[in-house]
Formats: C-alpha cells, sequence, structure tokens
C-alpha cells in the first residue's frame, strides 16, 4: 500500500504516502494501480514533493487486458499499490509466439516481451543521438528473432539498407546458431570480398530512370517513357527491330531538311544525328544510289552555288522508301533484356525523332537526360546495372536471397564508396521493386519483406519525386504496404529531416535519447500519440535504454536493451590507442 488519495483531479489525483512504507525518490515512472471493489485503474507516478505524489491516470486493468482512457475514476477510499508482475505481462505481452526486446530499468530487470506480430507486422521508427544505442538496438532485435530453437524464422525476408558496413560484424555468424539462417552482403564497395550489386537494366521503370537521371521537368518523363519503349526494340535484333531504327531516322532527317534553316544547318544537324544513332542503311558512309551512279550518303549533302543541296531529290527519295507511318510496331516482345548503353542510344533516337534538341524550350532538358545517362553508362556507377540475360522481378528478387545453394533470410546492402544521390535512387530503386512484387501476389501478403533503413534521413525525405511523378514511394509504402506484407523500419539521428507523412503511418516507435530541440518539436508534432512525458523521460535516458510505445505496448515502456551480441562496428574511434606510442627508455 503507498497511502490514501487526499485529492482526485481531471486527469488525476494526488496521494499522500507514509514515509515509512517505501523511499519515495524510487517511485517516479513507477505504475500503480488504484483498487475498488469492481474496478482496477492503472496510474504512472509524475512527481513527488516531500511525501506527497502526483499520479495520472492511465486506464482501466481488466483480468486480462488493458483499456486505455477512463470513464470512472477511482474512489477516495481505494487503495492504491504498485503494480505486480501478472498486471505487468498484461502490459507487456506474454512469451507465447514473442521474442524479448529487453528489460524494465523499473521493475528490477523484468522481462519486456513483445509479440513478434505486433512488432514485425507494422512500420517501425528509431530515433536517438549518435551513440544513443540505435544499432545496437536494432541488431539486438534482429539477434533475437534467430534463436538456436526448433521452430526457426526461416522464411524471413529481411532487407538491410546499410551505409557504412555496420551491421555486418553483428549477422556474419548467424549460421552458428542455425545451419538453416543465412546472411548475405551485396556491396557497392569493389574492393571488398562480397557480392557486387548488380540491378538489371530491364527490371528499370520510369522512375528509377528519372530518379537516376535527376530529372526536373515533365517535359523528361516523356523523353524517357519513349526510350523505354524504343529501347525494347532496339536492343533486339530482329527484322523489324533494324526497320524501325531506319524507319525513326528516317522520320528524324525528313523533318529537319524541311526547316526553315539554312542548308549548312540543315547538314550539320543530319550529320550529328548520324554521327550518334546510325544503321546499315541510314549512316553517314551508305552508298545512296542515284541514276547511273552511287555516291555516300554525306557527299549527298554537298551545298551548290544557290546555297542547295544538289542532291536533295535523290536524298528525299532515298530516305522516304523507310518511313512506315501505317505499320502497327510491336514494342513488347518479351524477354528482351538490354544495357545503359541500349538505354543510351534509345534516348538519342528518342531524342532526334521527336526533335527535343531542336526545341528551344525543351532543350536544356533533353541535353541534362542525354549527358547524365551517358555518364552513368561510362563512369563506375554503370558497373551495378547488369545487361547478361533477361530476369524477371520474382527470379531476380529470389536471386537476391541465394548464397551458394542456401537461402539467406538477411540481406545487408553496404552502399559504401557511392554519394548520397545514388544510394538514395538504389535504395529507392529496391523499395519500388519490393512494393510492386508484394503487390502482385497471388497470395496477399505471402511473403512479407522488412526493408530496414539505416540512416533513413538520406533516403526518406521530402525531394523532388511527388511533385513529378505524383507520389514518393515511402510514402506509399508506408500507406499501402503493410497490408501486402512491405513494412518499413526507420532508424535515424536526425527526425527532421524525415518524410513527415511517412512517420505519421509508422505504428511502434523506440525513442533513444535526443537532446535537439528541432528533433524533439519534429517528433511531438509527427509521432502519434506522442505526449509530453515521453518527451521527457527521453531525455535522460541512459546509453542502450529507450521508450518503447505503440501496438508493441498498451502504454509506454522504458526498456534496457540487452547489448548485441556480435556487436555491430559503430563504436566512437579509439582516440587513445590510436594517437599514444611508448618510446623506448
Amino acid at each position: 500500500m503507498l497511502g490514501r488519495i487526499i485529492k482526485i483531479n481531471k486527469n488525476g489525483c494526488t496521494v499522500e504516502i507514509d514515509k515509512n512504507s517505501t523511499n519515495p525518490s524510487d517511485l517516479i515512472n513507477i505504475h500503480v494501480v488504484f483498487e475498488d471493489e469492481n474496478q482496477k485503474i492503472l496510474g504512472e507516478v509524475d512527481s513527488i514533493e516531500g511525501n506527497i505524489i502526483q499520479i495520472t491516470f492511465l486506464g482501466e486493468l481488466t483480468k486480462d487486458d488493458f483499456i486505455g482512457g477512463l470513464i470512472k475514476k477511482p474512489s477516495m477510499s481505494a487503495s492504491v499499490r504498485i503494480i505486480n508482475s501478472d498486471e505487468l505481462k498484461i502490459l507487456t505481452g506474454s512469451t507465447e509466439r514473442s521474442i524479448n526486446l529487453g528489460i524494465s530499468p523499473l521493475y528490477n530487470g523484468f522481462p519486456l516481451n513483445v509479440k513478434i506480430d505486433d512488432l514485425f507486422s507494422n512500420h517501425s521508427a528509431i530515433f536517438g543521438n549518435t551513440g544513443s544505442g540505435k544499432t545496437y538496438g536494432i541488431c539486438r532485435i534482429i539477434q533475437n528473432i534467430f534463436p538456436k530453437s526448433k521452430i526457426i524464422p526461416y522464411k524471413a525476408n529481411l532487407f538491410i539498407f546499410d551505409n557504412y558496413g555496420e551491421y555486418i560484424n553483428a549477422f556474419k555468424d548467424i549460421s552458428e546458431n542455425n545451419e538453416y539462417y543465412q546472411f548475405k552482403v551485396i556491396t557497392t564497395n569493389t574492393k571488398k570480398d562480397y557480392e557486387k550489386l548488380n540491378i538489371p537494366v530491364c527490371l528499370l521503370e520510369i522512375e528509377d530512370i528519372l530518379n537516376l537521371l535527376e530529372a526536373t521537368s515533365y517535359s523528361q518523363i516523356a523523353m524517357v517513357e519513349t526510350t523505354l519503349t524504343y529501347v525494347k526494340m532496339f536492343a533486339r535484333s530482329d527484322y523489324e527491330s533494324k526497320e524501325f531504327k531506319n524507319h525513326i531516322l528516317a522520320k528524324a532527317i525528313i523533318s529537319i531538311m524541311y526547316t526553315n534553316q539554312t542548308s549548312s544547318r540543315i547538314r550539320d544537324e543530319i550529320f550529328e544525328i548520324l554521327e550518334e544513332t546510325n544503321t546499315p542503311e541510314m549512316s553517314l558512309d551508305t552508298e545512296v544510289p542515284g541514276i547511273g551512279f552511287t555516291r555516300k550518303f554525306r557527299n549527298c549533302f554537298d551545298i551548290d552555288s544557290e546555297g542547295r543541296f544538289a542532291e536533295s531529290k535523290i536524298i528525299s527519295d532515298y530516305i522516304r522508301q523507310f518511313i512506315q507511318d501505317d505499320r502497327n510496331w510491336n514494342y513488347d516482345a518479351p524477354g528482351v533484356y538490354y544495357s545503359l548503353h541500349d538505354l543510351e542510344v534509345a534516348l538519342n533516337f528518342t531524342l532526334y525523332s521527336e526533335r527535343y534538341l531542336l526545341n528551344e524550350a525543351m532543350y536544356d532538358g533533353a541535353m541534362s537526360l542525354k549527358v547524365k545517362l551517358h555518364d552513368l553508362a561510362q563512369r563506375s556507377y554503370g558497373q551495378f546495372f547488369s545487361s547478361d540475360s533477361y530476369v524477371t522481378l520474382d527470379e531476380y528478387i529470389k536471386k537476391l536471397q541465394i548464397k551458394g545453394n542456401k537461402k539467406c533470410q538477411i540481406v545487408n546492402f553496404n552502399l559504401e564508396d557511392v554519394d548520397d544521390r545514388f544510394a538514395r535512387s538504389v535504395v529507392k530503386i529496391f523499395s519500388r521493386m519490393f512494393m510492386k512484387y508484394t503487390k502482385g501476389l497471388e497470395n496477399r501478403a505471402s511473403f512479407p519483406i522488412h526493408i530496414i533503413l539505416e540512416e533513413a534521413h538520406r533516403y526518406v525525405v521530402d525531394k523532388d519525386d511527388k511533385e513529378l511523378l505524383g507520389y514518393n514511394i515511402f510514402e506509399r509504402i508506408a500507406k499501402e504496404g503493410r497490408k501486402y506484407g512491405l513494412l518499413l523500419n526507420i532508424i535515424t539521428q536526425r527526425p527532421t529531416d524525415l518524410n513527415e507523412n511517412v512517420i505519421s503511418q509508422c505504428s511502434n516507435f523506440l525513442i533513444f535519447k535526443i537532446n535537439h530541440p528541432a528533433d524533439l518539436e519534429f517528433i511531438a508534432k509527427s509521432v502519434p500519440n506522442m505526449s509530453e512525458d515521453i518527451i521527457e523521460k527521453q531525455k535522460t535516458l541512459q546509453s542502450g535504454t529507450c521508450v518503447a510505445f505503440g501496438k508493441i505496448f498498451k502504454i509506454p515502456m522504458l526498456v534496457k536493451m540487452q547489448k548485441a551480441n556480435p556487436a555491430p562496428t559503430s563504436d566512437n574511434c579509439e582516440i587513445y590507442n590510436n594517437w599514444m606510442v611508448k618510446l623506448k627508455e
């Protein structure tokens, strides 16, 4: 017994306690139970002054459940006591179908278990300063998923996007718990001995290309859309493909020939097209038949003394034979794969055939796509996009999880040695692929995928996507992914940089220590059911301790997590050992 109730107000009450019954300072944040004859009400100690404590009402305890909020407050004669272990289990969950999240620092190490479905069937967010224990926390949680037991999560699909390789040490030996547990690293660091990132170009869709090429205007959407249509035709080697290329080139050349530009300007533009995009029948060195003679295509554009093409009729007659405006072209031939180079060729055909490069209003956008795609294809990032063979989305995702002949439950994308822009594009590409894959499953949510985003502020941001494409992939996953079995797990030290719409859809939160006022204000504004009490609690947390709330607990709980074993490589640099040298005597 704590003492007697001396005052009841709107949201809580004041209790006078016997100084000899307990140490009042030990009661801060402790949960207490007000017990009447037919009712048990849960409260939490907010403050203590002398032998007076202020308690906030949280809800009603039944035999096997907790109901937030109150209809009827306790009577003045209700007994007041500290919550017992059976009641704690109601708040924290049983051990059935659950994992251990940590222990309670308030209740002598009482184990805090959470149901796997409550934690992993909802979007989650982990916030905290550098050094607060975020990475250790998520590593410990994942390690707890893979125990030494007879019932194992063989069909789990965890995809971690890890910027600095911090998670590798924590999971590299996970198969020691069970031979069926497997961990795989896919990296952008070509110096490390792991599988290299390799994204089939044929699986890229319009939003992926626009992101990779940093598109900013609506006109560029049409350019890329046409390019993706053309590339499937150009990557083929059949007769129809050859005729289509000639058709596109012929239309582009004819359209330029009949502009009101000077002959020399027209010739320069046509030569530029044929130097970059050509076929055997349509190139500068193609032999063009005339009456009783032939000459190379380039020579047909010699300009006479009157400033006209001497062979304009020969040129026109030769080119027009390739134009087939009434033909229905088969753009959707299945099983076609192509490279970044093929995509570049298709973009060049698109820009010239649609005369984007001749349009002053669209020239800058067209050139931007052209230059950036060429840069991507020629420089080091181009190696991360394959063109070996055609692969379906289903085959590719399954391939990501295979190491040797075993299925990997954890796949770590180590995005080292690439800049933030490219890393963000890669994460968006995979997120879109996962969304498309899970949405297309015949049995909905039968293949749950968890996307774990370390340093999420690099990816889950408000950028041009929504304005340009009409949607943001992370917002779409946050709003729709849960019902298809695609779940986000966001980890960040900079919540202010995150997309608010994504945070609002998270159902579970682990808040480690945060100090910056702007971050605290953002969390208070963006996180559902975030109270001032939770804000105050996290300010004094030790490293590795968090405030956890959401679907996982009936009420916010202080959780002290066990250290990850093995630990991630996220510790600070050891300055002393790296500085000090012992001199010889």
